[in-house]
């Protein structure tokens, strides 16, 4: 079973060749980073066993966002600080889905479009929270950008977990959504929609768009979802994950390559085989722009509004019977930088910890 730097270690170069005088610099640097990641380019350690007499390297990871080798941590470091996020009160997902008229667009502008994405279906959504017939009140929600499908297709949409309730607008209060339900779905897509036109009809991206777009019915999916949880664990390998992961990988022979997925609603495995070149591609169009931030919090839930979020926590926990709960401290949502210390390496032959024995510099062409 290959890896994707395996991949594009033997196919990038001619990949690069054919299109790179087209190729964004951000997917230029990532395919780098994979290629290079915990090789001796990077650097990293040399360990010793004294018991074995055996010498181990560590490399350093790329630390790039769409290597699959470097966002396991973070993923768990993520799910761990969004727990003092989560309100005692039933939550919900929405999906807000691109349409395909205007994914050539999106793909070719990414930076623009999926800014716009965020914007409008986040305001489209607070809109009618505040409703007085649905919520009345200001709620929170943590968004996730997503832009591949299990085949590793082009389908861009974003997630929001979002408590079933807000806070009143003097602040004073609690109201909390109706059971199984928070928004009228089909109204949210259409305010959805005519927010997104009259945004992009501001750019000069609104005539690259078909005029048929803005006259089909947009998909905007909600689903209640208990306590939060179990969608937390569901979102938190979106931030961090890439569009797929080694171990999907089945083979790479004849030019080709072959991974596993799992189409939405089955219990199976299916079996795609590309050429290596279309393949990368497919990967590539799934690199985010540099800098872009595909994890976004609005309403009580956003840094400058975390004294909302407070009092919501102290409405709800004043309306429980018995002794109140301390508050849960919120903290940082972003995960911690690795230290710049070597690492502990267990020895893979008798299983203790091996001897830091010098630092390899980064770019070194062997191992010394």
């Amino acid at each position: 079973m290959s890896e994707l730097a395996e991949i594009f270690q033997q196919y990038g170069p001619a990949y690069r060749a054919k299109y790179g005088a087209r190729m964004l610099p951000s997917h230029q640097v990532v395919m780098a980073a994979i290629e290079q990641c915990r090789t001796e380019s990077l650097g990293g350690h040399l360990y010793y066993c004294e018991q074995c007499d055996q010498s181990q390297y560590s490399y350093h990871s790329c630390r790039n966002r769409h290597c699959p080798k470097c966002q396991q941590q973070a993923t768990e470091q993520w799910l761990a600080r969004q727990q003092a996020l989560l309100l005692p009160v039933p939550h919900f997902m929405l999906t807000f889905t691109l349409p395909d008229g205007l994914r050539k667009v999106a793909r070719s502008h990414q930076q623009e479009v999926y800014n716009l994405l965020f914007r409008t279906s986040a305001e489209a959504l607070q809109q009618l929270a505040h409703d007085p017939r649905f919520v009345g009140g200001q709620i929170g929600m943590v968004g996730v950008l997503h832009t591949w499908g299990r085949d590793m297709s082009y389908h861009p949409h974003v997630h929001y977990l979002v408590p079933g309730g807000g806070l009143a607008p003097d602040g004073t209060g609690w109201r909390s959504a109706r059971t199984g339900f928070l928004v009228p779905v089909k109204a949210l897509s259409k305010l959805f929609r005519a927010k997104f036109r009259d945004a992009l009809r501001k750019t000069t991206l609104f005539e690259l768009v078909p005029a048929a777009v803005w006259r089909q019915a947009w998909v905007v999916h909600s689903k209640a979802v208990d306590r939060g949880q179990a969608t937390l664990k569901y979102l938190a390998p979106y931030v961090f994950r890439v569009a797929i992961s080694n171990k999907r990988l089945v083979k790479m022979q004849d030019d080709q390559v072959t991974f596993r997925y799992r189409p939405s609603g089955s219990k199976k495995d299916r079996y795609c085989t590309l050429s290596a070149e279309e393949f990368i591609r497919r990967f590539l169009q799934h690199v985010l722009p540099k800098g872009f931030v595909k994890i976004r919090y609005y309403g009580y839930f956003s840094p400058g509004q975390r004294r909302r979020l407070r009092q919501a926590r102290a409405l709800l926990e004043a309306q429980k019977p018995g002794p109140q709960q301390p508050e849960a401290e919120t903290s940082s949502l972003e995960p911690e930088a690795e230290p710049d210390q070597p690492p502990t390496i267990v020895c893979p032959k008798c299983g203790q910890a091996m001897q830091w024995q010098q630092k390899i510099r980064p770019q070194a062409q062997h191992p010394p």
